[in-house]
């Protein structure tokens, strides 16, 4: 997933919508300034923001998830096609379009671990699943050191079975605090979001070393809210 194909392509409908970065973020009930992160590639839309932008601007969420338009109307070198044509493939993109959109389910994730406050989504259809977290807060006890490093990875846990998901950027010289301000994950083609649910378990896992060189071990279990449909 590429976070400034996707800020490009929110740019292009914003601007193809006449909006100021104001007047698009009112429509979504969010800041200019989480606009102005995603036009600038430095933070993505939840997707619950996507299936809302997909509906109000009508494009598909793939398009935005690919950063690129997939079904484009071409002109016609043939002055001799019949308009009734023309109409009749227009009626059908606009069909798979929308079709496509709506065949979306849409799950929320949390942590079950206390300690910590976990904000994402995952929107998945009969071909393909996305997970993408954007908001991982810290609220055990203070924690004000300074950490030479910290990285933190996603996990798929099935029975004996780890498998990473996705790494975190990581970052030197940095609270745990700060850290987590800025982390997103995001997963394409997660396949096992409604396969053997009963065994496999997602986990984030946070690693962060001391000056001493003494690593902190964080294993956060997460959970999908709502039963697979």
């Amino acid at each position: 997933m590429d976070q400034n194909k996707i800020g490009n392509f929110i740019k292009s409908i914003r601007i193809e919508n006449n909006l100021t970065q104001k007047d698009f973020a009112d429509k979504l009930g969010v800041t200019p300034q989480a606009v102005s992160k995603w036009e600038n590639g430095k933070n993505i839309p939840d997707i619950a923001i996507m299936k809302d932008i997909s509906e109000k601007f009508q494009v598909n969420i793939d398009e935005i998830l690919n950063g690129e338009k997939i079904y484009q109307r071409k002109s016609s070198k043939i002055s001799i096609i019949i308009p009734v044509i023309i109409l009749l493939l227009g009626l059908l993109i606009i069909f798979l379009i929308t079709n496509s959109t709506k065949d979306f389910e849409f799950k929320t994730i949390s942590s079950k671990c206390s300690d910590f406050k976990i904000t994402g989504s995952a929107a998945y259809n009969k071909d393909k699943a996305s997970i993408y977290i954007s908001n991982i807060e810290f609220c055990g006890k203070e924690d004000i050191e300074k950490y030479q490093s910290i990285t933190c990875k996603l996990y798929e846990k099935n029975n004996k079975t780890k498998t990473e998901l996705s790494e975190c950027i990581e970052k030197n010289d940095i609270s745990l605090e700060n850290y987590l301000k800025d982390v997103n994950i995001n997963v394409n083609n997660y396949s096992s979001i409604c396969k053997n649910q009963s065994t496999t378990k997602l986990v984030l896992e946070i690693n962060a070393t001391t000056e001493n060189n003494k690593t902190i071990i964080y294993t956060i279990p997460l959970k999908l809210n709502d039963n697979c449909k």
